[in-house]
């Protein structure tokens, strides 16, 4: 039997699904102009004869195509649909109204232009190969929405293929602003990140990616648990992706389940969606953080957490502290593109984190250790940041 079909109803203008239907009607992007195409005059420059004095100049020399089209400030978000926000394997078409919130997302907050792609394919190797024959379209790729391990391999392939800044922002945009909100937590609270032991559930790519940059900003120990609990090097059932992070991982030795990691620790990090018992978060250190970021449904409410925890955290908008990827990826991408960075480094990423926390650095409370998505300094900060940060690690090509 098909699915039902529900189509928005219309009786009631104030319907929160009317709204959002009605927003969505058509789109939520269009292409526009640049310059003006009034007449013959301008017929001419803008293309036929005059546009063919500008190829010439790119053919030979090739660099001239930041200058002189839209690359350099135009980014593809590339997804295939496999792993859309909580929805899951929807497809490349019932995928799009994400990526074009995510291209809306580009502009509004970082002035970076973006088009969604949405790939009618999920093998590896057609993935790479499809972005790498685009490529020449764009400044930069925005991976998006591709489902765990293949994300890993795909980025990879891509980063080592091209010469341009590639980049997954379900791994890395989640690990940075997690890891600037647990920077700011610890500060907020007389703290060194270097004496707390996080605890991670889910490790699939958001989880692998801020178990790394934690690692990177030097904190005290942190363990990911899976389905069948903790990632750990004595296990015979890990991939390569996870054998890779156990062995970066888990210094304390912890095994078991997710409860037996929990007791004791300082902070839990939820990317997996469940839930967690209260009697188990109550095993946690006195003073703990709880950052539970499943949507819609966090895996421990804000409600329990605050009982036990000094700083909360979620990804929801209604409650303080929301961890959301647009505090990085319009700012990260501006400042990499600013200096036609020829890959977004590890140093890059920190810098990024580094910055957002400062944002908020002297207005620190237990209910705004990350800024607003709508902080008007945020993506210059970050901007700023990882524009730096390129020039220094050697990636700046300007």
């Amino acid at each position: 039997m098909a699915a039902e079909i529900i189509h928005p109803r219309s009786s009631d203008p104030e319907d929160p699904v009317d709204a959002v239907f009605a927003l969505h009607r058509g789109g939520k992007m269009a292409v526009a102009a640049t310059v003006p195409v009034r007449d013959a005059d301008d017929l001419s420059l803008a293309y036929t004869p005059g546009v063919a004095r500008v190829c010439t100049a790119i053919a030979e020399q090739p660099e001239l195509v930041h200058d002189y089209t839209w690359v350099a400030n135009t980014v593809a978000v590339v997804t295939d649909g496999t792993a859309v926000l909580g929805l899951g394997d929807i497809g490349p078409a019932a995928s799009l109204p994400v990526m074009e919130g995510k291209a809306i997302l580009f502009k509004q907050f970082g002035g970076v232009d973006a088009v969604p792609i949405a790939l009618d394919c999920t093998d590896v190797d057609e993935i790479v190969e499809t972005v790498i024959r685009l490529a020449p379209s764009f400044g930069g790729v925005n991976l998006e929405d591709i489902s765990a391990p293949r994300c890993f391999e795909i980025e990879r392939r891509l980063q080592e293929a091209l010469d341009i800044p590639v980049f997954h922002d379900d791994q890395h945009g989640t690990a940075i602003v997690t890891t600037a909100a647990l920077w700011n937590a610890a500060r907020v609270t007389d703290r060194k990140i270097g004496d707390l032991r996080a605890v991670i559930s889910g490790a699939g790519a958001a989880g692998i990616a801020i178990a790394k940059m934690l690692v990177a900003a030097g904190i005290g120990d942190v363990a990911l648990c899976d389905r069948r609990g903790v990632v750990h090097q004595g296990r015979a059932d890990l991939t390569d992706v996870k054998a890779e992070i156990a062995a970066l991982t888990n210094k304390s030795g912890k095994t078991g389940s997710l409860a037996d990691a929990l007791a004791g620790a300082d902070v839990f990090i939820g990317v997996s969606g469940g839930t967690v018992p209260e009697e188990v978060v109550a095993t946690m250190a006195p003073g703990c953080f709880i950052f539970a970021m499943a949507n819609p449904n966090p895996e421990i409410h804000p409600e329990v957490a605050h009982k036990y925890a000094s700083v909360v955290a979620t990804g929801r908008s209604d409650f303080p502290n929301q961890i959301n990827n647009v505090l990085a990826f319009p700012g990260i991408f501006a400042g990499a593109l600013s200096v036609r960075a020829s890959r977004i480094s590890e140093g890059m990423k920190l810098a990024a984190a580094e910055a957002l926390a400062g944002v908020v650095a002297e207005e620190l409370t237990p209910q705004k250790v990350i800024p607003s998505p709508f902080d008007a300094r945020v993506a210059p900060a970050v901007s700023k940041a990882v524009a730096e940060a390129a020039r220094h690690e050697g990636v700046a090509r300007i």
